[in-house]
């Protein structure tokens, strides 16, 4: 192919992607993207690349293009904002700074550049302060500093009340009535769900075993990320918990979706009234740099206070990271693992009171994602790794176990069977962020038999109040 034929054709494969990105069908974009590339490669197809892969929560990869771009064309100045954007999306705030700093130095008189700058300078700031003050006793706890009696409760309250006889199906009922119209748990109740969570999550083992007994049914749900109205309708049409219907939430409860509040309010109630019948597994947005960035942080200071915020990310510490039911079925956020020979054991020794680590088990668990090809290759998010099938089927085999149940990445049917059908994907959100247009699933199982069942619904109507709306504006580029 002639130099003039290759322009030709990446340029109109070019239009035709940025088509497909205006219709938010994101996949075919980075596709048609990626065939531009090949007929003639240049900075602006890797920055677009770029960010069609920022929208699929792809980060490693937008980071990878994006450097791309700048490497093929310094002064382009949608590189350095692409490559900002993926360093913030994964935590790193110096590094997307620096490029913030470059897109100002270029473009002066770009406000809306020099905003972004002051916000990321700001909250390097803050990391810097925070840091600064961390006090050397890491078990010292801001529950610690919470004192509910000397909370009044207002006159005018008129929502759902907790008394000595604690969490109970009547209060349950009421929150949801109350939150699905838009009302309050009022401060002092929610700070006590908070208190009660934190010391039942942190009795629990991080590797969680599950005894389904023969003929009982069981349902594994997956990433919620704050859809509250898309909960309740799971609950409308699955049944609500009880311990005749049991349930485990597979991470990513908050972020993005503008009521997560409502959702962990309700799901930590469900862990309360039922114990040993309602398991949450921690997902990768249980993390204080995430809920930073993608809105829950910014939502529960703007419902309630600085405080509980900080306290949601010390129950988020607690949560178990991974179950096994009937002895058989692995079920965790993300996957599997950069290494081989992970046993369960290794897994039930994994000190989980933290924030996520970049590397590890405990990040593998909340951040990798299966692959179709053998072997493993660099995650896609920047963090953790691509497993391929012969990964899943040692782990398995190891382990004694029949296949892995996990979430963590937007499936079109809602759910996606994958590795000979060892490793099932569960995705719970329907049309996530609004925009994606994907069904929502959730997984039934029965004791005594273990074979997965699907049930695919719609998105439901919710309140006027766009996703993202508490999150930061430097992943809304």
């Amino acid at each position: 192919m002639t130099e003039e034929a290759g322009e030709s054709q990446a340029i109109e494969l070019k239009e035709k992607a940025n088509a497909k990105f205006k219709e938010q069908r994101y996949e075919e974009a980075v596709q048609l993207y990626s065939e531009a590339i090949e007929a003639e490669p240049s900075a602006i197809l890797y920055g677009n690349r770029s960010f069609a892969y920022l929208k699929l929560e792809c980060s490693g990869y937008a980071l990878r293009d994006a450097t791309e771009a700048i490497l093929l064309d310094r002064k382009y100045v949608k590189g350095y904002y692409r490559r900002a954007q993926a360093y913030m999306s994964l935590g790193k705030f110096k590094f997307a700074l620096r490029d913030f700093e470059a897109v100002t130095n270029a473009c002066p008189n770009d406000q809306d550049a020099k905003k972004r700058y002051l916000e990321c300078k700001k909250i390097v700031q803050r990391i810097a302060f925070e840091n600064a003050i961390r006090v050397d006793d890491v078990k010292k706890s801001v529950a610690d500093a919470l004192d509910l009696d000397s909370m009044s409760i207002d006159d005018d309250y008129d929502g759902p009340c907790l008394d000595e006889k604690g969490i109970t199906a009547e209060f349950m009922e009421q929150l949801i009535d109350k939150l699905s119209k838009c009302g309050k748990l009022h401060r002092k109740y929610a700070y006590q769900i908070l208190l009660e969570a934190k010391a039942i999550f942190e009795k629990c083992p991080t590797l969680v075993d599950i005894e389904v007994p023969d003929g009982q049914k069981f349902t594994i749900c997956g990433d919620i990320h704050g859809q509250f109205y898309d909960l309740l309708n799971i609950f409308k049409l699955n049944g609500m918990p009880s311990e005749s219907n049991p349930y485990l939430f597979n991470g990513d409860f908050v972020d993005r979706g503008s009521f997560s509040v409502e959702c962990i309010l309700v799901l930590f109630g469900f862990k309360l009234l039922y114990p040993n019948h309602f398991y949450m597994s921690r997902g990768n947005h249980e993390s204080h740099t995430m809920n930073r960035m993608y809105g829950f942080d910014g939502e529960v200071r703007s419902k309630y206070t600085e405080h509980m915020a900080q306290l949601f990310t010390e129950v988020f510490c607690c949560i178990p990271l991974a179950h096994v039911i009937n002895k058989k079925i692995f079920v965790t956020h993300g996957g599997l693992f950069s290494e081989d020979d992970v046993t369960l054991e290794d897994i039930r020794n994994t000190d989980r009171f933290r924030e996520p680590p970049e590397n590890g088990i405990m990040c593998d668990l909340l951040w990798s994602d299966p692959m179709s090809m053998r072997g493993r290759s660099p995650s896609k998010r920047g963090v953790g790794v691509q497993f391929g099938p012969d990964v899943t089927e040692k782990f398995l085999q190891k382990n004694n176990l029949e296949y892995v149940v996990r979430s963590h990445e937007v499936k079109l049917q809602g759910y996606e069977v994958v590795h000979g059908g060892k490793c099932i994907t569960v995705f719970s959100a329907p049309n996530y962020c609004d925009q994606m247009g994907n069904k929502g699933a959730f997984i039934n199982i029965t004791g005594g038999d273990l074979t997965p069942k699907y049930t695919v619904y719609e998105a439901v109507p919710h309140p006027n109040i766009r996703p993202m709306a508490y999150a930061s504006s430097l992943v809304n580029i």
